[in-house]
């Protein structure tokens, strides 16, 4: 299945496996074979689009896996147990990733204190690189984190940038957006309502509803 990404220089990017091995040029994008699972049994292939809210039915486990925020301090999917939480997986070479970095600031001003977005940085380059990057662009409403190695965005079968992991407040992932998404939207905020109010039970039942 390809996915449309933004190509920056290739030194800048992160090294993933499963990576076709041609890449096909359409002006600045590239369309890009990348890693053909999304989390085990979670997400249906054939019903992937990109920038639209893909549920996990049922809910699946958060892979227990380490990456650090922006100092350099341990982090994981735990840590943001207790809240709904967007995980967006991005980097600072990818333009979709930019297009839609002011949405994910607008969301978590939104949401203060009810929802956290947590933006994991695919840079191999890590802080030297990212940390000048966030300052540019004042990125200071969003919490940044760091996965120089990939490891979150290899635990989450991620295929391209920007990916986003939507968390329950149990932590556990119940759905995905492939792709820039713009989370103002109606059609976005009514995915992430029923996590605020009440939890992930009216999170599937509003879900099943709007399937009907």
């Amino acid at each position: 299945m390809r996915r449309m990404i933004a190509a920056g220089p290739p030194a800048k990017r992160p090294p993933h496996n499963g990576f076709a091995e041609g890449l096909l040029w359409l002006g600045t994008v590239a369309l890009v074979l990348l890693i053909a699972l999304s989390p085990a049994g979670a997400i249906a292939q054939d019903s992937m689009r990109l920038g639209e809210f893909i549920p996990a039915t049922p809910p699946q486990p958060a892979p227990a896996v380490a990456f650090t925020d922006d100092a350099g301090k341990p982090a994981s999917l735990a840590d943001f147990k207790g809240k709904p939480t967007v995980v967006n997986l991005w980097a600072t070479w990818c333009q979709p990733c930019l297009h839609e970095m002011p949405s994910l600031v607008r969301l978590q001003a939104h949401f203060a204190g009810r929802l956290t977005v947590a933006a994991v940085a695919e840079d191999h380059g890590g802080a030297k690189q990212v940390a000048p990057f966030v300052a540019k662009l004042g990125l200071t409403k969003l919490a940044i984190y760091l996965d120089p190695q990939a490891a979150l965005g290899h635990a989450l079968r991620v295929r391209g940038l920007p990916t986003s992991i939507v968390l329950d407040a149990e932590g556990r992932v119940v759905g995905s957006v492939e792709g820039a998404a713009d989370w103002g939207s109606a059609k976005m905020l009514a995915v992430l309502q029923p996590l605020l109010h009440n939890g992930a039970g009216a999170f599937q039942h509003a879900l099943k509803h709007a399937a009907r």
